[in-house]
């Protein structure tokens, strides 16, 4: 086995550990993912060493966990962070998320024996850079297996967002699930109550991340998971879609999700997109109708927003995620055709607000390519854009910031700063949609004060 080389500052927390007596085992994703060829983002380091000493050793240390036995280090460079945790074994889990209590040992594999998966358990002893590996970490990893250590019932009931974790690394490595911890995860679904609702969304986020995330999801239904993360997803099974094919709704939402490309976009954006595809007809199954033969979903786009927000509400997404999510849902059914007017275009964009155009359009492909199944060229939306972007161009009041005048002025001849003045607002930016011409503070004081004298007493 080829140790491979480690980071310059890891190496010399680990020496400084070393220097003092003590051991010290790089251990967990740091290993695994070195001999993947994987970028390593955090370091975890095992050792003899007390939180107290480890804690003398690194004054500057923050104590994340030291109850626990971890330490945690963030070098000069800030490039990673370095979580230092004594080597231990645990007792029973009697909530299914924590141990009962740790007692510290000296012991390497007994350590590794409390872990995860067998490609977890793996460590370099950073003394003399020998391998250990007692639950063959490293077969598993050439065969590209995601296998439990020890008994995978036993690993569950421990700590049950360890099913999702399974499922994630699967999806993320593209390993298969042996056939006993697969079998095991079904069993033990309904662990995940007792888990924290913010660490299933977190494990949640990162299996929408991957390359493929359908094969995730359907592992999550699979398994039983998805009933305790988004049943909602499950009641679009069987919901068939005239118009698209042989999909019913639920394999078109997980083809949707796969489609969202996320070339050139920020791991934020992706998530956005992935979580607006994965819910853009998720409302289709409270409005499926069937009448004289033909199928149909009337505002689907407005049940879909409903229940996409309470779905993200209960998985405690950050709002700003919740709001863009479900503006992105509620306006993904736009047609837009070459007959349509600049006035219309304007009022498309003051509707759906010029930032959320690129990720609707996005959005709009996604859903085009999954109906169809193969990457398509929308001729229209090419166009579309553009006259999008010559309006922009040319600077046109899209907005009520864009009117050449404020309240300050509607205020000046009159209007009383309530629910009117609000309301000749949106008048005056309905007309400036319709006619730009309109947008001077002239032409607007004398439509304000015609609208509002004449027309709201």
């Amino acid at each position: 086995m080829i140790i491979p080389s480690i980071d310059p500052e890891v190496r010399r927390i680990a020496d400084r550990i070393i220097q003092s007596g003590k051991k010290a085992f790089l251990v967990g994703g740091a290993v695994r993912d070195a001999f993947l060829r994987k970028p390593v983002m955090d370091y975890d380091i095992a050792t003899d060493a007390t939180p107290e000493e480890c804690m003398s050793l690194f004054p500057f240390a923050i104590p994340t966990g030291i109850k626990h036995g971890t330490i945690t280090i963030v070098p000069r460079s800030r490039r990673y962070k370095v979580e230092i945790t004594t080597l231990r074994k645990e007792a029973a889990y009697s909530d299914g998320r924590h141990p009962d209590s740790v007692t510290f040992v000296d012991d390497i594999t007994q350590d590794l024996s409390r872990r995860d998966f067998t490609i977890n358990a793996m460590a370099i002893d950073l003394m003399c850079n020998a391998f250990i590996d007692p639950f063959d970490g490293e077969k598993d990893l050439k065969d590209k297996i995601i296998r439990a250590v020890g008994n995978p019932m036993e690993r569950f009931q421990e700590d049950g967002l360890r099913t999702v974790r399974a499922i994630r690394f699967s999806a993320q490595l593209e390993f298969v699930i042996e056939p006993n911890t697969l079998v095991a995860i079904a069993k033990c679904s309904d662990t995940l109550s007792k888990i924290s609702t913010e660490r299933i969304r977190d494990e949640f986020s990162k299996i929408l991340l991957t390359a493929k995330p359908s094969v995730g999801l359907r592992l999550l239904s699979d398994t039983n998971l998805i009933k305790e993360i988004i049943p909602e997803l499950e009641i679009c099974k069987g919901i068939s879609q005239p118009d698209h094919g042989e999909q019913d709704v639920y394999n078109h939402l997980l083809s949707t999700v796969d489609a969202v490309i996320p070339d050139n976009l920020s791991e934020d954006k992706v998530l956005i997109l992935r979580l607006s595809a994965l819910f853009h007809d998720i409302g289709k199954p409270a409005c499926y109708r069937a009448e004289n033969g033909k199928i149909s979903f009337y505002r689907h786009e407005i049940e879909s927003e409903k229940i996409a927000r309470q779905i993200l509400l209960r998985l405690k997404y950050p709002n700003r995620v919740i709001d863009k999510v479900c503006h992105l849902v509620r306006y993904h059914m736009f047609n837009y055709e070459p007959g349509w007017t600049d006035a219309a275009i304007r009022r498309f964009v003051a509707r759906v607000g010029f930032s959320s155009i690129p990720d609707l359009f996005t959005l709009r492909l996604a859903d085009t390519m999954a109906t169809t199944g193969k990457p398509i060229s929308w001729p229209a939306l090419a166009e579309f854009r553009e006259r999008i972007d010559r309006i922009l161009e040319e600077k046109q009041a899209l907005s009520l910031k864009d009117l050449a005048i404020n309240g300050e002025d509607l205020a000046k001849i009159g209007i009383p700063r309530a629910k009117q003045m609000g309301e000749v607002l949106s008048e005056l930016l309905d007309n400036v949609l319709e006619d730009p011409s309109l947008n001077t503070k002239e032409k607007l004081l004398e439509i304000a004060k015609g609208r509002y004298f004449e027309g709201f007493k």
